[in-house]
Protein backbone atom coordinates (compact mmCIF):
# COMPACT_ATOMS: atom_id res chain seq x y z
CA UNK A 1 0.00 0.00 0.00
CA UNK A 2 1.69 3.49 -0.90
CA UNK A 3 1.68 5.88 2.03
CA UNK A 4 -0.71 8.91 1.77
CA UNK A 5 1.97 11.27 2.13
CA UNK A 6 3.91 9.69 -0.44
CA UNK A 7 5.01 12.03 -3.23
CA UNK A 8 6.54 11.05 -6.22
CA UNK A 9 7.36 14.29 -7.36
CA UNK A 10 9.24 15.96 -4.60
CA UNK A 11 10.99 12.37 -4.89
CA UNK A 12 11.95 12.43 -8.80
CA UNK A 13 12.92 15.92 -8.09
CA UNK A 14 15.28 15.13 -5.35
CA UNK A 15 16.93 12.30 -7.80
CA UNK A 16 17.32 14.82 -10.81
CA UNK A 17 18.83 17.34 -8.31
CA UNK A 18 21.78 14.69 -7.16
CA UNK A 19 22.96 14.38 -10.71
CA UNK A 20 24.07 18.25 -10.39
CA UNK A 21 25.17 17.35 -6.62
CA UNK A 22 27.19 14.55 -7.17
CA UNK A 23 29.73 16.40 -9.71
CA UNK A 24 29.90 19.71 -7.41
CA UNK A 25 30.55 17.82 -4.25
CA UNK A 26 33.30 15.64 -6.11
CA UNK A 27 35.00 18.98 -7.24
CA UNK A 28 35.95 19.18 -3.83
CA UNK A 29 38.72 16.56 -3.32
CA UNK A 30 41.63 16.74 -5.33
CA UNK A 31 43.21 14.63 -7.66
CA UNK A 32 44.90 12.83 -5.17
CA UNK A 33 42.18 12.33 -2.85
CA UNK A 34 39.62 10.80 -5.60
CA UNK A 35 41.71 7.62 -4.64
CA UNK A 36 42.57 7.98 -1.22
CA UNK A 37 40.97 5.50 1.04
CA UNK A 38 40.94 5.32 4.85
CA UNK A 39 41.09 1.77 5.54
CA UNK A 40 41.10 -1.40 3.38
CA UNK A 41 37.41 -1.87 3.72
CA UNK A 42 36.34 1.43 3.07
CA UNK A 43 35.75 2.97 -0.84
CA UNK A 44 37.88 5.85 -2.39
CA UNK A 45 35.59 8.67 -4.03
CA UNK A 46 36.33 7.33 -7.37
CA UNK A 47 35.16 4.17 -6.48
CA UNK A 48 31.65 5.74 -4.90
CA UNK A 49 31.73 7.56 -8.25
CA UNK A 50 31.59 4.32 -9.72
CA UNK A 51 28.86 2.40 -7.60
CA UNK A 52 26.71 5.29 -8.13
CA UNK A 53 26.78 4.95 -12.20
CA UNK A 54 26.80 1.51 -12.08
CA UNK A 55 24.05 1.69 -9.51
CA UNK A 56 21.66 4.12 -12.43
CA UNK A 57 22.06 0.99 -14.61
CA UNK A 58 21.66 -2.09 -12.85
CA UNK A 59 20.11 -1.73 -9.24
CA UNK A 60 17.44 1.02 -8.29
CA UNK A 61 16.18 1.43 -11.43
CA UNK A 62 15.51 -1.78 -13.00
CA UNK A 63 14.21 -2.71 -9.58
CA UNK A 64 11.62 0.47 -9.63
CA UNK A 65 10.34 -0.38 -13.49
CA UNK A 66 10.09 -3.97 -12.77
CA UNK A 67 7.94 -3.10 -9.55
CA UNK A 68 5.86 -1.06 -11.72
CA UNK A 69 5.62 -2.99 -15.06
CA UNK A 70 6.16 -6.29 -14.54
CA UNK A 71 6.42 -7.16 -10.27
CA UNK A 72 6.29 -11.24 -10.84
CA UNK A 73 9.63 -10.94 -12.79
CA UNK A 74 12.93 -11.48 -11.30
CA UNK A 75 15.15 -8.93 -10.57
CA UNK A 76 18.69 -9.45 -12.19
CA UNK A 77 21.22 -10.07 -9.18
CA UNK A 78 23.64 -7.16 -8.00
CA UNK A 79 27.50 -7.67 -6.13
CA UNK A 80 28.37 -3.84 -5.36
CA UNK A 81 31.26 -5.28 -3.22
CA UNK A 82 32.54 -7.28 -6.12
CA UNK A 83 31.93 -4.95 -8.41
CA UNK A 84 34.33 -2.45 -7.00
CA UNK A 85 37.22 -4.87 -7.74
CA UNK A 86 35.87 -6.89 -10.85
CA UNK A 87 35.20 -3.91 -12.40
CA UNK A 88 38.21 -1.97 -11.29
CA UNK A 89 37.12 0.82 -9.70
CA UNK A 90 39.88 2.27 -8.30
CA UNK A 91 41.78 2.39 -12.31
CA UNK A 92 38.82 4.32 -14.15
CA UNK A 93 38.95 8.20 -15.06
CA UNK A 94 36.83 9.97 -12.52
CA UNK A 95 35.54 12.75 -15.37
CA UNK A 96 34.11 10.02 -17.24
CA UNK A 97 32.84 8.30 -14.38
CA UNK A 98 30.78 11.40 -13.36
CA UNK A 99 29.85 12.34 -16.62
CA UNK A 100 28.39 8.62 -17.36
CA UNK A 101 26.59 9.27 -13.57
CA UNK A 102 25.21 12.38 -14.67
CA UNK A 103 24.23 10.88 -18.33
CA UNK A 104 22.51 7.94 -16.89
CA UNK A 105 20.24 9.73 -13.94
CA UNK A 106 19.00 12.26 -16.29
CA UNK A 107 18.01 8.87 -18.58
CA UNK A 108 16.47 7.42 -15.87
CA UNK A 109 14.43 10.93 -14.58
CA UNK A 110 13.12 11.70 -17.77
CA UNK A 111 11.96 7.78 -17.85
CA UNK A 112 10.34 8.60 -14.66
CA UNK A 113 9.40 11.54 -15.40
CA UNK A 114 7.07 9.94 -18.33
CA UNK A 115 5.70 7.22 -16.61
CA UNK A 116 1.29 7.54 -16.95
CA UNK A 117 -0.17 6.88 -14.23
CA UNK A 118 1.80 4.62 -12.24
CA UNK A 119 0.69 2.35 -9.54
CA UNK A 120 2.99 2.96 -7.21
CA UNK A 121 1.29 0.55 -4.36
CA UNK A 122 2.47 -2.23 -7.37
CA UNK A 123 4.57 -4.46 -4.98
CA UNK A 124 7.24 -7.32 -5.77
CA UNK A 125 7.85 -9.92 -3.34
CA UNK A 126 11.71 -10.03 -2.14
CA UNK A 127 13.36 -13.36 -0.47
CA UNK A 128 15.03 -11.45 1.54
CA UNK A 129 13.25 -8.18 2.32
CA UNK A 130 9.69 -9.28 1.90
CA UNK A 131 7.31 -7.31 0.31
CA UNK A 132 8.72 -4.18 -2.39
CA UNK A 133 6.39 -1.80 -2.59
CA UNK A 134 7.47 0.52 -6.05
CA UNK A 135 6.94 3.48 -3.79
CA UNK A 136 9.36 2.60 -0.98
CA UNK A 137 12.06 1.83 -3.41
CA UNK A 138 11.62 4.99 -5.34
CA UNK A 139 12.04 6.51 -1.59
CA UNK A 140 15.34 3.68 -1.16
CA UNK A 141 16.89 5.01 -4.23
CA UNK A 142 16.43 8.78 -2.51
CA UNK A 143 17.94 7.61 0.50
CA UNK A 144 20.90 5.61 -1.31
CA UNK A 145 22.03 8.79 -2.92
CA UNK A 146 21.82 10.49 0.35
CA UNK A 147 23.90 7.67 2.43
CA UNK A 148 26.57 8.07 -0.89
CA UNK A 149 26.07 12.01 0.08
CA UNK A 150 27.20 11.19 3.79
CA UNK A 151 29.79 9.03 2.44
CA UNK A 152 31.51 11.41 1.16
CA UNK A 153 31.32 14.40 3.46
CA UNK A 154 32.43 12.17 5.39
CA UNK A 155 35.70 11.36 3.18
CA UNK A 156 36.11 14.89 3.63
CA UNK A 157 36.03 15.05 7.19
CA UNK A 158 38.88 12.13 7.55
CA UNK A 159 40.88 13.64 5.17
CA UNK A 160 40.95 17.54 7.03
CA UNK A 161 42.49 15.07 9.74
CA UNK A 162 44.50 13.03 7.85
CA UNK A 163 46.67 16.55 6.35
CA UNK A 164 46.13 18.33 9.62
CA UNK A 165 49.18 16.24 10.61
CA UNK A 166 50.22 14.40 13.30
CA UNK A 167 49.58 15.69 16.53
CA UNK A 168 46.67 18.27 14.71
CA UNK A 169 43.19 18.20 15.56
CA UNK A 170 39.92 19.10 14.84
CA UNK A 171 37.96 18.91 17.49
CA UNK A 172 37.01 22.33 17.37
CA UNK A 173 35.57 21.61 14.30
CA UNK A 174 33.58 18.94 16.23
CA UNK A 175 33.07 15.17 16.22
CA UNK A 176 32.66 13.24 13.70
Amino acid sequence: MTPSSFDPDMLIGRLARFGHTLPAVVRCFSSNDIVWRPDPESWSVLEIVCHLADEEVEDFPVRVFLTLEDPGMDWPGIDPQGWAVSRAYQSRDLKGELARFVELRSHNIERLESLKNPDWSSTKVHPRFGAMVASDLLAAWCAHDALHLRQLSKRLFQLANRDGGEGSTTKYAGTW
